[in-house]
């Protein structure tokens, strides 16, 4: 019973372990500036980046978002 527990718990630390790894990796992400990036964009007006966005598909997306119809909360 005792070794059961003991992989249980082992177990449980490895889950909890690679979870915290998870949501640190999400919560950082990869498109996070850093300090020499700022200072580029400080000293020459402007950074590369390897994915540029796409402004017609960003023009897109906001036109869908405003043409959305809101209810309003009801009122008690």
């Amino acid at each position: 019973m005792t070794l059961w527990l003991l992989l249980f718990g082992g177990l449980a630390v490895a889950a909890s372990v690679a979870a915290r790894r998870r949501i640190r990796e999400y919560i950082e992400g990869p498109d996070v500036l850093d300090d020499d990036m700022i200072r580029r964009i400080e000293e020459q007006g402007a950074i590369e980046v390897e994915d540029p966005l796409d402004l017609e598909e960003v023009r897109e997306e906001e036109e869908r978002f405003w043409s959305e119809t809101w209810d309003l909360p009801d009122e008690d």
